[in-house]
């Protein structure tokens, strides 16, 4: 990708700004080297060698070149992305183009055909996961084809490869390949035809019989088209992730034992507050050999399962030592050896990458004898968007500019003219009324937005008409639809040329599919959450439900086949997990959690208190991970690997139930928080921490402008009382009982919330502890005594911002303390009173 950073940090093509790289002679001062602009990484100063470079040389510069040790949030700076493959192109001599790949070899001469073909670096992209996580749009559009921020998804991942150097692609599509196969032959960037194809060459495999991503590969072995290494990509991946480093490890560890034949790339989350980091549903489980990368074993956990543990093979205790990780996301890319085609071909039953093959192949590796390794980064981003609960979280990490130079105004297809500005992202043409408000969201070509409306953090597509008075939240507008006078949309996907008439009402988590109306002042049910298309899993069309849509709508609602396998067998016993990820909207309502056979591998179960080192308090934030460097059995190392896996997962979820505008009580929140704290065994403690942050960053949202500015008495009134049941689930939960060091800790708690909450100063969050503090006690939740036993712990004030959020309860405790003094002396006048 070539292109230069605007004032906003996008792309603009073309007209490179140059920075200036100094190289070094050591590794020391390869550790410390900087320029005014750049602070680049390790893994980009390994490449930088003294011997291969004059004392500077001159690069094009990438998006937001600040220090790392700036303060503030950082976005993900992809320098590797094109300052690697470029700093490589240099060394082996060849010229880089405007993709930031090699260009296009001319015909070699006669006998060097094979010499080509081995270096040629291939990808296989498979266009088709043969599963129905997005219906029901997909039963119109492959999903690849879907927009992503109003680009098809397949885009980002085409051009991920170009700008690693791939030079032949090879396409597998299943459902609507001809959609698929037009879309890329009419294509002004990715025709093989075009003189802007970045690519040699470019071919579309179907089969015809194919049922599985393994009918896929297996078919892609008997056609011997792959002579070497090659990429293994889905085609919903968005990735900013250099594979330069990745392919000289992969290619060092073929060199050094030729049965490595795989390396899956993985991105550890950290602390980071990627929401990709965030997804929930199906935790994928790897684990591996610290030393050496190696993948040992592969499993999948999920909520719905009988057994909450993982059952490692006797195999892995021969290594000396071992991590368990849950804390990985699966970018779906995969360096490959031919090897790998033969063992899908070796094995008829696997279907998917991960669950069969991968899981299966390590199982059995005394008898393939292959080695899969694990690259596991720290840097950049990459995540497939599989499922619509990731579609959602990759469309607001790109819209937070994780994914540079992914974003809006980086304009990736041609024909667009998206500007930042603002907090917004504007194609031609776009009309927003003067007194209408939009906050954080693309509004495509031609777009109309009418007056007295609202529009936050959404996508809206080209030529959508938005009406008067209009309400849209959190929700993704494609091209062409209509949104009518009054009506609202909360989270939801409204699809092409579909129309939500006046005054409608869709809510969280709806799926509203191409051509669908619904009729003015219907009002949908979030039970069961609207999915509503104008034709069934069969693809024939629907009779129209007007109970659902209203008399003038047009569709009705959605239904899965019937699964015609015994799911409820006693053999398998555990429940599908794809019902999991198939709404956009992560929830456990209405399912049946098993709390059978709760366990860790740790066997930590004790309810004993984090310390507050390992526990970073905030919505955001996760704690400060210790990673573990062996499978000892070490008891504060299990509990932060369980508060990385609950805490982060918990106040999402309560903190999404308080914000929901509807009028449902807070049931299905506590049972979806249940269901967290019995899949990961999480204590008391971690419970009433997590309650407690979610309830005060509530509270602190309810202060700012944007969410009405509230004094903040009124905020924790709101916080707390807002949702029918949520003080109950405090009080029964967050709290947890009638001790008094119990309603202290929550106290503790709230505070310890309140100060980490990012732009609330010490004198606010004092303020809102106090209101917080005094509801609690009114609603009967926290005692006097607990409140008083909170206020003379040392803990509360142990810092300078916990001291100055505690002084601003003085008055509070001071009137406390003093009604207990007036009814001690009560208490005495009236014995007095008895004995005369």
């Amino acid at each position: 990708m070539d292109g230069s950073p605007n004032a906003a940090g996008g792309f603009q093509r073309h007209n490179f700004p140059l920075i200036k790289v100094t190289t070094c002679t050591d590794a020391a001062e390869a550790g410390a080297l900087s320029t005014p602009a750049l602070k680049f990484k390790r893994a980009v100063l390994d490449i930088v060698q003294p011997h291969l470079f004059p004392s500077t040389t001159v690069f094009p510069a990438l998006p937001d070149p600040r220090p790392l040790t700036q303060p503030g949030p950082r976005r993900p700076i992809p320098v590797e992305f094109e300052l690697i493959n470029r700093l490589q192109l240099a060394m082996s001599g060849k010229q880089v183009s405007k993709g930031g790949a090699a260009n296009k070899s001319k015909k070699p001469a006669k006998g060097g055909a094979e010499e080509k073909r081995e270096d040629a670096l291939q990808a296989v992209i498979l266009a088709d996961s043969f599963q129905d996580r997005f219906q029901p749009f997909a039963l119109e559009k492959p999903r690849c084809l879907l927009p992503l921020v109003n680009v098809p998804v397949i885009e980002y991942t085409l051009e991920y490869l170009a700008s690693n150097g791939v030079q032949e692609v090879f396409i597998y599509c299943g459902a609507h390949s001809e959609d698929v196969e037009t879309y890329i032959h009419d294509s002004d960037r990715w025709s093989p035809e075009s003189n802007l194809c970045p690519f040699s060459s470019v071919d579309f495999i179907r089969v015809s019989d194919a049922s599985s991503i393994g009918d896929f590969l297996r078919d892609l072995d008997k056609r011997s088209l792959i002579s070497g290494d090659f990429i293994l990509i889905h085609g919903d991946v968005v990735a900013n992730i250099p594979l330069d480093g990745i392919l000289a490890r992969h290619r060092a560890r073929r060199e050094a034992n030729r049965d490595a034949c795989m390396t899956v790339v993985l991105r550890s989350t950290g602390d980071s507050p990627h929401r990709a980091a965030k997804a929930r549903g199906i935790t994928p489980v790897f684990v591996v050999d610290p030393t050496n990368g190696r993948c040992l074993q592969y499993e999948e956990m999920h909520p719905l399962q009988k057994d909450k543990y993982v059952k490692l093979d006797e195999s892995v205790f021969e290594y000396p030592e071992f991590e368990l990780r849950t804390d990985l996301i699966d970018c779906g890319i995969d360096i490959c050896t031919p090897d790998v085609l033969a063992l899908w071909s070796e094995s008829f039953d696997y279907e998917l990458p991960r669950k069969n093959f991968l899981h299966g192949v390590l199982k059995d590796w005394e008898l393939n004898g292959k080695i899969i390794s694990a690259e596991i980064l720290e840097e950049g981003y990459g995540a497939r968007a599989s499922n619509l609960q990731m579609y959602d979280c990759i469309s607001q990490d790109i819209l937070h500019r994780w994914a540079l130079p992914y974003v809006p105004d980086s304009n990736l297809l041609h024909g667009q003219t998206y500007k930042y500005k603002r907090g917004l992202w504007l194609e031609d043409g776009t009309h927003i009324a003067k007194n209408s408000t939009v906050s954080k969201s693309v509004l495509g070509k031609t777009a109309y937005v009418d007056t007295g409306s609202t529009i936050s953090s959404s996508i809206i597509g080209r030529r959508c008409q938005i009406g008067k008075n209009v309400r849209i939240e959190n929700s993704y507008i494609w091209d062409d639809a209509v949104i009518k006078d009054g009506a609202t949309v909360l989270h939801s996907i409204v699809a092409n040329d579909a129309v939500i008439g006046k005054h409608s009402y869709i809510p969280q988590g709806s799926l509203i599919s191409y051509g669908v109306r619904i009729s003015a002042g219907t009002q949908l049910s979030s039970k069961p959450l609207p999915r509503i298309s104008l034709f069934t899993s069969e693809r024939e069309p629907v009779k129209t439900d007007i109970k659902l849509v209203g008399n003038d709508g047009k569709g009705a609602q959605y239904k899965e086949p019937e699964d015609d396998e015994d799911s409820d067998s006693e053999d398998e016993g555990d429940a599908d997990p794809a019902i999991l990820q198939s709404s956009l909207i992560y929830s456990l309502a209405g399912l049946n959690i098993s709390s059978e056979s709760i366990s860790t591998l740790a066997t930590h179960d004790s309810d004993d208190d984090l310390s507050d080192d390992e526990y970073e308090q905030g919505f955001q934030a996760k704690a400060n991970r210790e990673r573990l460097s062996s499978f000892a059995s070490d008891d504060s190392a299990a509990a932060v690997m369980k508060l990385d896996q609950f805490h982060g997962d918990a106040v999402h979820g309560l903190v999404d139930a308080l914000r929901a505008d509807d009028n449902e009580d807070f049931d299905s929140a506590k049972l979806e928080f249940m269901g967290l704290r019995l899949a990961n065994n999480a204590s008391d403690s971690m419970m009433r921490k997590a309650i407690a942050v979610a309830f005060a960053t509530r509270a602190a949202e309810l202060m700012s402008p944007e969410n009405g500015g509230l004094e903040p008495t009124k905020a924790a009134g709101r916080a707390l009382t807002s949702k029918k049941g949520a003080v109950k689930f405090i009080t029964e939960v967050g709290v947890g009982g009638n001790k008094v060091d119990l309603h202290a800790e929550f106290a503790l708690a709230l505070q310890k919330a309140l100060a980490a909450i990012k732009g609330l100063d010490s004198a606010r969050a004092g303020t809102l502890l106090a209101a917080m503090l005094q509801q609690l006690y009114n609603l009967d939740v926290l005692e006097e005594e607990g409140i008083l036993a909170w206020w003379a712990d040392a803990r509360a004030a142990e810092n300078d911002t916990l001291s100055k959020i505690k002084e601003r309860s003085r008055v509070l405790v001071e009137w406390l303390e003093n009604a207990d003094e007036e009814d001690s002396n009560e208490d005495s006048d009236e014995e007095d009173g008895d004995s005369d």
